[in-house]
Order: C-alpha cells, then structure tokens, then sequence
C-alpha cells in the first residue's frame, strides 16, 4: 500500500513538473506538420540522421541515445506519428515517463503534437494506446473519444473503444462500438469474444436483401456451344 501510495505521489508531482517544463512547439525552417506535402519537404533531412530504421524500432541511436534522436525528430514534426510511437515504446521499455536523452517527457510530445495538430487523428490514437499502457484509462478514453469524433469511421477506433467500455463493464457502449467496428472490417475477434464471456455479445442482423428489378435485368442469353472445326466427314 505505501508503494501505491509512492507511485500515485511521484505520478502527481511528475504530471505537475511537466505540465511546467512543457513548451509549445514552434515551427523552424525544418519541420513542422507530419501530414502536410508542403511541411514534409525537410523530413529526409531529419530522417536521415536522426531517425533510422534502427531507431525507430529502438535498436540503436544514431548520434548518441535512443531518447535524443527520437526527441530532435518531434522537435521538427512534432506529430510524427511513427517518432511519437517509438518515443512511447521507450518510456515503456524503460519504465521511465521522461526516456534518457529525451528532452521532455513522453506525454509532453504527445501534448506537443494534439496542441500543434489538433485534428490529427492518429496523433489521438497513438497517444491513448499509450495511456491505456500506463494505467491511465480515463484520459486514454478521452482521447480514443476524441479520435472517433474526428474519424467516425475508422474501425481501429471503434474496436478500441469498445475495449475501454468493457474494462468499464459498460456493455451496451462496448456493443455499440464493437458492432460498429466489425460492420467496418475490423478482423481481430478479441472484443466479440469479450463481450460473449460477458453474455452481452449480439449477432448483428442480417443485412437486408436487395430488390432486384426484373424489368431492368438484362436477359439472360442463352449459351452458345464451343465451336469445333469441321471434321472433314
């Protein structure tokens, strides 16, 4: 119990720092937005000596530390969905909320992107994949929310949203979205089968038949044999 009541205080008094020690970002002559053709003109630049195949899959840094790469990448794009990604994977991996190297904490970055891009939707999804890892489920749903708004179809979404309801236990949401995110193609099965342990899973009916209009059809042709080349009978 002192160590939960350790971790929630340091959570506290980190969120506060880095609310403080958390600029916005400000648009270079390199850089700025990841989605725009204009903006990604200098994205080789970076790219090519700071963010790797290497780095992005956390092998090894390319200057120095993983963090530092990582962080000059998002201090150009700042919603660089796949630098965003990785600068999360390494808070996880290193259990830390600011990585090594890194010059702000990973929730920074992410505050950084959502302020700079605002309706960059995978900014939203990224991010609340993130806070779902951390335990941080209320501001995770905040933003998944925020993201279905933007992007009502997007089924990757829908699916996770209807992860949150049922972690919730707020099933007829959970179905709500899960309906909807297998009516747009969403291929895993882990929510359906959530939500039938939790006996709240409903087929989806059946889709109505199309009326077909027998005076429009074009009629059928009758079927024409192969034709053979003269025996010479």
């Amino acid at each position: 119990m002192k160590h939960l009541i350790l971790a929630c205080a340091l959570a506290a008094c980190c969120a506060s720092a880095s609310a403080a020690a958390c600029p916005p970002y400000v648009k270079g002559s390199t850089g700025g937005d990841y989605t725009s053709a204009e903006d990604r003109k200098g994205l080789s630049v970076v790219e090519q000596f700071h963010f790797s195949r290497a780095v992005e899959t956390l092998t090894q840094g390319m200057t120095g530390s993983l963090g530092g790469d990582i962080s000059y990448t998002l201090e150009h794009f700042p919603n660089h969905h796949r630098a965003l990604a990785s600068m999360a994977k390494l808070g996880l991996r290193q259990k830390s909320a600011q990585p090594v190297g890194a010059r702000y904490t990973v929730s920074c970055y992410f505050e950084r992107a959502i302020a700079f891009a605002p309706h960059d939707v995978t900014v939203r999804m990224v991010y609340g994949s993130y806070l779902l890892a951390t335990g941080q489920d209320a501001m995770a749903l905040e933003q998944l929310d925020s993201a279905s708004r933007l992007a009502p179809e997007q089924a990757t979404i829908q699916y996770n949203l209807g992860l949150m309801y049922v972690k919730k236990k707020e099933y007829e949401k959970a179905s709500a979205h899960a309906q909807k995110a297998y009516a747009l193609g969403f291929p895993l099965p882990g929510l359906k089968n959530k939500l039938k342990a939790a006996g709240k899973w409903k087929e989806p009916p059946p889709a109505p038949a199309v009326a077909v209009d027998a005076s429009a059809a074009e009629p059928e042709k009758p079927a024409v044999p192969p034709t053979e080349p003269p025996s010479g009978e």
